[in-house]
Protein backbone atom coordinates (compact mmCIF):
# COMPACT_ATOMS: atom_id res chain seq x y z
CA UNK A 1 0.00 0.00 0.00
CA UNK A 2 2.72 2.67 0.79
CA UNK A 3 4.28 2.06 -3.00
CA UNK A 4 1.03 2.14 -4.13
CA UNK A 5 0.02 5.34 -2.24
CA UNK A 6 3.57 6.93 -3.75
CA UNK A 7 3.54 6.17 -7.38
CA UNK A 8 -0.20 6.35 -8.25
CA UNK A 9 -2.68 8.16 -5.76
CA UNK A 10 -0.36 11.25 -4.62
CA UNK A 11 0.37 12.27 -8.04
CA UNK A 12 -3.62 11.39 -8.94
CA UNK A 13 -4.60 13.51 -5.90
CA UNK A 14 -1.91 16.33 -6.91
CA UNK A 15 -2.91 16.36 -10.94
CA UNK A 16 -6.80 16.97 -9.70
CA UNK A 17 -6.04 19.71 -7.25
CA UNK A 18 -4.15 21.45 -9.70
CA UNK A 19 -7.50 21.23 -12.32
CA UNK A 20 -10.28 21.94 -9.26
CA UNK A 21 -7.61 25.11 -8.31
CA UNK A 22 -7.59 26.28 -12.01
CA UNK A 23 -11.28 25.41 -12.32
CA UNK A 24 -12.31 27.13 -9.28
CA UNK A 25 -9.54 30.13 -10.37
CA UNK A 26 -10.93 30.38 -13.93
CA UNK A 27 -14.74 29.84 -13.63
CA UNK A 28 -16.62 28.79 -10.37
CA UNK A 29 -15.01 31.60 -8.81
CA UNK A 30 -17.00 34.40 -11.02
CA UNK A 31 -19.64 32.09 -11.04
CA UNK A 32 -20.23 31.15 -7.30
CA UNK A 33 -18.04 33.99 -5.23
CA UNK A 34 -18.17 32.28 -1.85
CA UNK A 35 -19.35 28.44 -2.40
CA UNK A 36 -15.62 27.28 -2.38
CA UNK A 37 -16.74 25.22 0.93
CA UNK A 38 -19.35 23.58 -1.39
CA UNK A 39 -17.60 23.68 -4.71
CA UNK A 40 -14.27 21.20 -3.35
CA UNK A 41 -16.51 18.45 -1.08
CA UNK A 42 -18.40 18.11 -4.47
CA UNK A 43 -14.83 18.24 -6.59
CA UNK A 44 -13.41 15.60 -3.72
CA UNK A 45 -16.39 12.97 -4.61
CA UNK A 46 -15.93 13.04 -8.47
CA UNK A 47 -11.99 12.74 -8.08
CA UNK A 48 -12.82 9.92 -5.62
CA UNK A 49 -15.50 7.94 -8.13
CA UNK A 50 -12.86 6.12 -9.90
CA UNK A 51 -10.93 4.42 -6.76
CA UNK A 52 -14.57 3.89 -5.24
CA UNK A 53 -15.48 1.64 -8.12
CA UNK A 54 -12.65 -0.35 -8.00
CA UNK A 55 -13.10 -1.72 -4.88
CA UNK A 56 -14.81 -4.87 -4.78
CA UNK A 57 -15.97 -4.93 -1.05
CA UNK A 58 -17.90 -1.62 -1.76
CA UNK A 59 -21.08 -2.53 -0.98
CA UNK A 60 -23.89 -1.53 -3.67
CA UNK A 61 -25.59 -3.13 -6.22
CA UNK A 62 -23.75 -3.87 -9.18
CA UNK A 63 -25.61 -1.53 -11.76
CA UNK A 64 -24.34 1.27 -9.11
CA UNK A 65 -21.04 -0.01 -8.90
CA UNK A 66 -21.30 -0.45 -13.20
CA UNK A 67 -22.13 3.16 -13.58
CA UNK A 68 -19.28 4.28 -10.82
CA UNK A 69 -16.75 2.56 -13.28
CA UNK A 70 -18.21 4.48 -16.03
CA UNK A 71 -18.43 7.85 -14.85
CA UNK A 72 -15.02 7.34 -13.08
CA UNK A 73 -12.98 6.36 -16.52
CA UNK A 74 -14.45 9.48 -18.19
CA UNK A 75 -13.43 11.41 -14.86
CA UNK A 76 -9.79 10.20 -15.77
CA UNK A 77 -9.87 11.00 -19.72
CA UNK A 78 -11.24 14.48 -18.71
CA UNK A 79 -8.84 15.04 -15.89
CA UNK A 80 -6.01 14.36 -18.42
CA UNK A 81 -6.86 16.51 -21.11
CA UNK A 82 -7.86 18.96 -18.34
CA UNK A 83 -4.18 18.87 -17.43
CA UNK A 84 -2.05 19.16 -20.95
CA UNK A 85 -5.29 22.06 -21.15
CA UNK A 86 -4.18 23.98 -18.00
CA UNK A 87 -0.35 23.71 -18.48
CA UNK A 88 -0.64 24.97 -22.55
CA UNK A 89 -2.75 27.80 -21.14
CA UNK A 90 -0.46 28.90 -18.13
CA UNK A 91 2.19 28.34 -20.20
CA UNK A 92 1.22 30.69 -22.63
CA UNK A 93 0.29 32.89 -20.25
CA UNK A 94 3.80 33.05 -18.59
CA UNK A 95 5.58 33.47 -21.92
CA UNK A 96 2.45 36.54 -23.06
CA UNK A 97 4.18 38.18 -20.24
CA UNK A 98 7.43 37.93 -20.39
CA UNK A 99 7.41 39.09 -23.81
CA UNK A 100 5.16 42.29 -22.71
CA UNK A 101 2.15 40.87 -24.66
CA UNK A 102 0.31 40.41 -21.32
CA UNK A 103 0.33 42.31 -18.12
CA UNK A 104 -0.45 40.63 -14.53
CA UNK A 105 -3.90 40.38 -14.27
CA UNK A 106 -4.76 41.16 -17.63
CA UNK A 107 -6.98 39.10 -19.98
CA UNK A 108 -10.59 37.37 -19.21
CA UNK A 109 -10.09 34.30 -16.62
CA UNK A 110 -14.02 33.34 -17.22
CA UNK A 111 -13.49 33.24 -20.97
CA UNK A 112 -10.51 31.58 -21.06
CA UNK A 113 -11.79 28.83 -18.34
CA UNK A 114 -14.92 28.33 -20.65
CA UNK A 115 -13.01 27.72 -23.42
CA UNK A 116 -10.67 24.87 -21.79
CA UNK A 117 -14.15 23.25 -20.60
CA UNK A 118 -15.25 23.34 -24.15
CA UNK A 119 -12.28 22.04 -25.46
CA UNK A 120 -12.13 18.82 -23.32
CA UNK A 121 -15.63 18.66 -23.69
CA UNK A 122 -15.12 18.51 -26.94
CA UNK A 123 -12.06 15.97 -27.05
CA UNK A 124 -13.83 13.59 -24.76
CA UNK A 125 -16.75 13.66 -26.58
CA UNK A 126 -14.99 12.56 -30.31
CA UNK A 127 -13.17 10.29 -28.17
CA UNK A 128 -16.17 8.26 -27.46
CA UNK A 129 -17.69 8.54 -30.41
CA UNK A 130 -14.39 7.10 -31.84
CA UNK A 131 -13.74 4.20 -29.47
CA UNK A 132 -17.54 2.86 -30.03
CA UNK A 133 -16.75 2.65 -34.12
CA UNK A 134 -14.04 0.08 -34.86
CA UNK A 135 -12.81 -0.20 -38.28
CA UNK A 136 -11.75 -3.32 -40.61
CA UNK A 137 -8.09 -3.03 -40.93
CA UNK A 138 -7.08 -5.45 -44.33
CA UNK A 139 -3.58 -6.60 -45.15
CA UNK A 140 -2.17 -9.55 -47.64
CA UNK A 141 1.12 -10.97 -46.58
CA UNK A 142 3.35 -13.61 -48.45
CA UNK A 143 4.71 -16.48 -46.55
CA UNK A 144 7.41 -18.14 -48.63
CA UNK A 145 6.48 -21.36 -47.45
CA UNK A 146 4.14 -24.42 -49.03
CA UNK A 147 0.87 -24.89 -46.78
CA UNK A 148 0.35 -28.40 -47.47
CA UNK A 149 -2.73 -27.87 -49.87
CA UNK A 150 -3.59 -24.51 -48.82
CA UNK A 151 -3.02 -21.72 -51.20
CA UNK A 152 -4.80 -19.12 -49.14
CA UNK A 153 -5.95 -18.18 -45.55
CA UNK A 154 -8.06 -15.82 -44.28
CA UNK A 155 -7.23 -15.04 -40.78
CA UNK A 156 -9.53 -12.29 -38.45
CA UNK A 157 -7.22 -11.01 -35.54
CA UNK A 158 -8.62 -9.35 -32.81
CA UNK A 159 -6.59 -8.02 -29.75
CA UNK A 160 -7.04 -5.98 -26.53
CA UNK A 161 -11.21 -7.04 -26.42
CA UNK A 162 -11.48 -5.65 -22.78
CA UNK A 163 -14.76 -6.91 -21.92
CA UNK A 164 -16.16 -5.50 -18.81
CA UNK A 165 -18.94 -2.54 -18.37
CA UNK A 166 -17.01 -0.58 -20.97
CA UNK A 167 -16.91 -3.15 -23.55
CA UNK A 168 -20.14 -4.77 -22.88
CA UNK A 169 -22.44 -7.53 -24.52
CA UNK A 170 -24.01 -5.25 -26.40
CA UNK A 171 -20.85 -4.14 -27.82
CA UNK A 172 -19.13 -8.07 -28.00
CA UNK A 173 -22.41 -8.97 -30.00
CA UNK A 174 -20.90 -6.12 -32.42
CA UNK A 175 -17.45 -7.37 -32.54
CA UNK A 176 -19.08 -11.00 -33.19
CA UNK A 177 -21.34 -9.38 -36.42
CA UNK A 178 -18.01 -7.77 -37.50
CA UNK A 179 -15.99 -10.95 -37.29
CA UNK A 180 -18.49 -13.33 -38.52
CA UNK A 181 -19.17 -10.72 -41.69
CA UNK A 182 -15.49 -11.57 -43.08
CA UNK A 183 -16.42 -15.64 -42.85
CA UNK A 184 -12.50 -16.07 -41.89
CA UNK A 185 -10.82 -19.50 -42.02
CA UNK A 186 -9.16 -18.62 -38.76
CA UNK A 187 -9.73 -16.22 -35.69
CA UNK A 188 -6.86 -14.98 -33.61
CA UNK A 189 -7.27 -13.49 -30.36
CA UNK A 190 -4.07 -11.62 -29.29
CA UNK A 191 -4.65 -11.13 -25.50
CA UNK A 192 -6.63 -8.67 -23.11
CA UNK A 193 -9.98 -10.21 -24.29
CA UNK A 194 -11.22 -10.33 -20.63
CA UNK A 195 -10.90 -7.54 -18.34
CA UNK A 196 -9.34 -7.57 -14.68
CA UNK A 197 -13.14 -9.10 -13.79
CA UNK A 198 -13.67 -12.62 -14.79
CA UNK A 199 -16.65 -12.67 -12.64
CA UNK A 200 -18.35 -9.88 -15.70
CA UNK A 201 -18.01 -12.09 -17.89
CA UNK A 202 -19.86 -15.16 -16.42
CA UNK A 203 -22.41 -13.14 -14.75
CA UNK A 204 -23.55 -11.69 -18.50
CA UNK A 205 -23.12 -14.72 -19.91
CA UNK A 206 -20.35 -13.34 -22.61
CA UNK A 207 -19.84 -16.39 -23.69
CA UNK A 208 -22.33 -17.24 -26.17
CA UNK A 209 -21.60 -15.14 -28.62
CA UNK A 210 -18.02 -16.28 -29.27
CA UNK A 211 -19.86 -19.77 -29.70
CA UNK A 212 -21.70 -18.75 -32.83
CA UNK A 213 -17.86 -18.07 -34.07
CA UNK A 214 -17.65 -21.30 -36.15
CA UNK A 215 -14.23 -20.98 -38.62
CA UNK A 216 -12.83 -24.00 -40.36
CA UNK A 217 -9.67 -24.18 -38.12
CA UNK A 218 -11.21 -22.79 -35.07
CA UNK A 219 -10.78 -20.07 -32.41
CA UNK A 220 -7.40 -19.44 -30.57
CA UNK A 221 -6.12 -17.00 -28.04
CA UNK A 222 -2.96 -16.09 -26.12
CA UNK A 223 -3.86 -14.18 -22.60
CA UNK A 224 -2.52 -10.58 -22.24
CA UNK A 225 -1.66 -8.85 -19.01
CA UNK A 226 -4.51 -7.79 -17.50
CA UNK A 227 -5.90 -11.58 -17.66
CA UNK A 228 -3.06 -12.35 -15.37
CA UNK A 229 -3.66 -8.84 -13.06
CA UNK A 230 -7.49 -10.47 -12.73
CA UNK A 231 -5.34 -12.55 -10.65
CA UNK A 232 -7.48 -15.84 -11.79
CA UNK A 233 -5.90 -16.99 -15.02
CA UNK A 234 -7.14 -20.87 -14.72
CA UNK A 235 -10.55 -19.21 -14.60
CA UNK A 236 -10.26 -17.29 -17.39
CA UNK A 237 -8.54 -20.46 -19.56
CA UNK A 238 -11.81 -22.34 -18.40
CA UNK A 239 -14.17 -19.83 -19.51
CA UNK A 240 -12.77 -19.38 -22.84
CA UNK A 241 -12.69 -22.80 -23.34
CA UNK A 242 -16.39 -23.19 -22.46
CA UNK A 243 -16.94 -20.33 -25.14
CA UNK A 244 -15.23 -22.44 -27.67
CA UNK A 245 -12.25 -20.47 -27.33
CA UNK A 246 -8.66 -22.22 -27.34
CA UNK A 247 -5.73 -20.86 -25.64
CA UNK A 248 -2.32 -21.44 -25.80
CA UNK A 249 -0.10 -20.86 -23.53
CA UNK A 250 3.82 -21.69 -24.65
CA UNK A 251 2.74 -24.39 -26.48
CA UNK A 252 1.54 -25.10 -29.91
CA UNK A 253 -0.70 -26.66 -32.29
CA UNK A 254 0.07 -27.63 -36.17
CA UNK A 255 -3.71 -27.04 -38.10
CA UNK A 256 -4.30 -29.54 -41.12
CA UNK A 257 -0.86 -30.94 -41.61
CA UNK A 258 -0.23 -27.33 -42.99
CA UNK A 259 1.44 -24.27 -40.66
CA UNK A 260 1.46 -23.77 -36.99
CA UNK A 261 -0.20 -21.73 -34.54
CA UNK A 262 2.69 -20.74 -31.38
CA UNK A 263 1.16 -19.17 -28.31
CA UNK A 264 3.23 -17.70 -25.81
CA UNK A 265 2.20 -16.96 -22.52
CA UNK A 266 2.49 -13.24 -21.54
CA UNK A 267 5.25 -11.43 -19.96
CA UNK A 268 3.10 -11.25 -17.24
CA UNK A 269 3.05 -14.31 -16.34
CA UNK A 270 6.26 -13.92 -14.21
CA UNK A 271 3.98 -12.74 -12.26
CA UNK A 272 1.55 -15.28 -12.05
CA UNK A 273 3.67 -18.25 -10.65
CA UNK A 274 4.83 -20.35 -13.85
CA UNK A 275 6.59 -17.74 -15.69
CA UNK A 276 7.26 -18.13 -19.32
CA UNK A 277 8.81 -20.17 -21.70
CA UNK A 278 11.71 -19.35 -24.07
CA UNK A 279 10.47 -19.12 -27.35
CA UNK A 280 13.07 -21.59 -28.54
CA UNK A 281 11.79 -23.82 -25.80
CA UNK A 282 8.49 -23.66 -26.30
CA UNK A 283 9.14 -23.88 -30.44
CA UNK A 284 11.01 -26.91 -29.76
CA UNK A 285 9.42 -29.41 -32.19
CA UNK A 286 7.81 -27.23 -34.52
CA UNK A 287 8.69 -28.28 -38.38
CA UNK A 288 10.22 -24.74 -39.89
CA UNK A 289 9.53 -26.04 -43.35
CA UNK A 290 5.63 -25.32 -42.84
CA UNK A 291 4.26 -21.93 -42.20
CA UNK A 292 4.65 -20.40 -38.61
CA UNK A 293 1.74 -18.07 -37.17
CA UNK A 294 2.66 -16.98 -33.77
CA UNK A 295 0.95 -15.08 -31.28
CA UNK A 296 2.37 -12.98 -28.72
CA UNK A 297 0.07 -10.53 -26.57
CA UNK A 298 3.00 -7.86 -26.38
CA UNK A 299 5.34 -6.89 -28.93
CA UNK A 300 8.81 -6.52 -27.46
CA UNK A 301 12.27 -8.20 -28.27
CA UNK A 302 10.83 -8.94 -32.29
CA UNK A 303 14.42 -10.14 -33.04
CA UNK A 304 13.94 -13.50 -30.52
CA UNK A 305 11.11 -14.53 -32.82
CA UNK A 306 12.83 -13.33 -36.15
CA UNK A 307 15.78 -15.74 -34.92
CA UNK A 308 13.68 -18.32 -34.10
CA UNK A 309 11.94 -18.72 -37.83
CA UNK A 310 8.42 -17.19 -37.43
CA UNK A 311 7.08 -15.85 -40.38
CA UNK A 312 4.32 -13.79 -39.11
CA UNK A 313 3.89 -12.60 -35.46
CA UNK A 314 0.49 -11.10 -34.64
CA UNK A 315 0.20 -8.75 -30.65
CA UNK A 316 -1.59 -6.04 -29.43
CA UNK A 317 -1.37 -4.41 -26.26
CA UNK A 318 -0.08 -0.86 -27.54
CA UNK A 319 -3.42 0.69 -27.88
CA UNK A 320 -1.47 3.08 -29.92
CA UNK A 321 -1.21 4.91 -27.01
CA UNK A 322 -5.14 5.13 -26.83
CA UNK A 323 -5.40 8.82 -26.11
CA UNK A 324 -2.77 11.35 -28.02
CA UNK A 325 -0.34 12.30 -27.30
CA UNK A 326 0.50 8.35 -26.01
CA UNK A 327 1.07 7.36 -28.99
CA UNK A 328 4.54 9.10 -28.66
CA UNK A 329 5.44 6.88 -25.91
CA UNK A 330 4.38 3.78 -27.71
CA UNK A 331 6.40 4.77 -30.70
CA UNK A 332 9.67 5.13 -28.89
CA UNK A 333 9.00 1.89 -26.53
CA UNK A 334 8.05 -0.49 -28.77
CA UNK A 335 9.58 -0.77 -32.39
CA UNK A 336 6.48 -1.63 -33.83
CA UNK A 337 3.30 0.10 -31.92
CA UNK A 338 0.91 -0.26 -35.01
CA UNK A 339 0.49 -2.08 -38.35
CA UNK A 340 3.03 -3.70 -40.45
CA UNK A 341 6.29 -4.59 -40.07
CA UNK A 342 8.54 -6.48 -42.48
CA UNK A 343 12.31 -7.78 -41.48
CA UNK A 344 13.41 -10.32 -43.95
CA UNK A 345 11.09 -13.48 -44.23
CA UNK A 346 9.82 -12.72 -40.21
CA UNK A 347 6.45 -10.15 -40.35
CA UNK A 348 4.57 -8.14 -37.80
CA UNK A 349 1.33 -7.05 -37.61
CA UNK A 350 0.40 -5.37 -34.34
CA UNK A 351 -3.07 -4.14 -33.52
CA UNK A 352 -4.58 -0.99 -32.22
CA UNK A 353 -6.90 -3.18 -30.71
CA UNK A 354 -10.93 -3.40 -30.32
CA UNK A 355 -11.54 -1.86 -26.77
CA UNK A 356 -10.15 0.61 -24.40
CA UNK A 357 -8.83 0.07 -21.05
CA UNK A 358 -9.37 2.69 -18.27
CA UNK A 359 -10.59 5.79 -19.97
CA UNK A 360 -13.31 4.89 -22.51
CA UNK A 361 -12.50 6.84 -25.66
CA UNK A 362 -9.49 6.98 -28.34
CA UNK A 363 -8.08 9.90 -29.36
CA UNK A 364 -5.64 9.51 -32.27
CA UNK A 365 -6.36 6.18 -33.06
CA UNK A 366 -8.99 4.32 -34.30
CA UNK A 367 -10.27 0.77 -32.94
CA UNK A 368 -10.02 -1.96 -35.30
CA UNK A 369 -10.10 -5.44 -35.72
CA UNK A 370 -8.01 -7.10 -38.82
CA UNK A 371 -8.66 -8.87 -41.67
CA UNK A 372 -5.31 -10.86 -43.19
CA UNK A 373 -5.10 -12.35 -46.18
CA UNK A 374 -2.24 -14.92 -46.22
CA UNK A 375 -1.06 -16.18 -49.39
CA UNK A 376 1.29 -19.25 -49.29
CA UNK A 377 3.90 -20.77 -52.13
CA UNK A 378 2.83 -23.13 -54.15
Amino acid sequence: MPVFLLVVFVPYLLLNYYVGARLWQYIFSHWLPGWGKVFWPAFALLILTPLAARFKTLPVATQVRDFLAYSGDYWLAALYYFVLAWLATDLGRFLARKLGLLHAGAGKPLVVGLAVVALVAAVVAYGTWNARNPRVATYEVTIGKPAGGLSELRVVMVSDIHLGPIVNYSRLEGLVAMIDARRPDLILLAGDIIDENVGYFVERRMAAPFRRLTPRYGVWAVLGNHEYLSGKVEEVTARLDEAGIRVLRDEYVKVGDSFYIVGRDDRRAQFGGQGRKPLAEVMAGVERRLPVILMDHQPFALDEAAGQGVDLQLSGHTHVGQMFPNNFVTGRIFEDDWGYLRKGAYQVIVSSGFGTWGPPIRVGNTPEIVDITIKFAR
